[in-house]
């Protein structure tokens, strides 16, 4: 599942992750599998729920997104059933490699001989399994396992989205998916302290002119936008700003969103 770029979310973070060993414990289970689906579940923070079929409702502003295999994602309003979890992934391996992670959220597996099923398993394993699958090289379906690390409980992901990001062997479709989601675990966390003003035409003017400063130069609009991101007084402004600056894969932006999440 590949988010667009609508989505502001809020990542609890309480617990750390577990030693590298338990992760790639699970990981090698995952990988050791005969061709076909291997499940796992695992519990959702309490801003996450799901119909169990095609949505996933997550975040503060409660966006929506639609998981399906073509990978297309949409948010807005629903009124669709929603559980609050588990968390459910779907790892599809084929000759010992992950090529697709596909993530629901509440409903029930149905029943398939055929499937390997891990069961549930706690949170920060979930989360170290997701990334040790991420981090290696050989698992083409690498950059879907990023997005189900956000929907898990109590788990503290932004140092690992960092590496990541910053991970130059890393397959660059993996690396910008861990930029997307640190930046908006950064932007929840610069705005905290903020109110968020009312969507006033002056409110949208500046938001306009922060997309602007995304598409001018890098020396010139990056420093720009770490500028607004640092200091506007509107959440809504400052957030737009962290998304842009998600968006470029320019190093100082990642030292923004380090400087920003070890500050809190």
């Amino acid at each position: 599942m590949k988010p667009v770029h609508a989505v502001i979310i809020a990542v609890t973070a309480v617990t750390l992750l577990p030693a590298a060993g338990a992760a790639q414990g699970l990981a090698r289970k995952v990988t050791d599998a005969a061709d076909g689906e291997v499940r796992m579940s695992f519990a959702a923070r309490p801003d996450v729920c799901g119909d169990g079929v095609n949505t996933i409702r997550f975040g503060k502003r409660g966006r929506v997104g639609r998981s399906e295999d073509d990978d297309d994602v949409t948010y807005g309003d629903s009124d669709c059933p929603c559980n609050n979890g588990p968390v459910r992934v779907v790892f599809r391996v084929r000759d010992h490699q992950v090529t697709k992670v596909r993530t629901l959220v509440g409903g029930a597996w149905r029943s398939d001989s055929r499937a390997v099923d891990l069961g549930t398993v706690s949170a920060k394993d979930a989360v170290a399994t997701l990334f040790a699958i991420a981090n290696d090289r050989r698992n083409s379906g690498g950059d879907d396992a990023v997005f189900p690390t956000t929907l898990a409980d109590s788990v503290t992901i932004w140092p690992e989205l960092l590496r990541l990001a910053r991970k130059d062997d890393a397959p660059h479709e993996t690396r910008k998916q861990a930029v997307f989601w640190l930046s908006q675990v950064a932007s929840d966390s610069a705005t905290a302290g903020l109110a968020d003003l009312a969507e006033t035409e002056e409110t949208e003017i500046r938001k306009q002119a922060v997309f602007g400063l995304s598409q001018r130069p890098r020396d010139e609009g990056v420093p720009a936008l770490i500028k607004v991101a640092r200091t506007n007084n509107s959440a809504e402004v400052r957030r737009s700003a962290l998304f842009w600056l998600g968006q470029s894969e320019d190093p100082r932006a990642l030292a923004l969103f380090e400087e920003i999440l070890t500050k809190r």
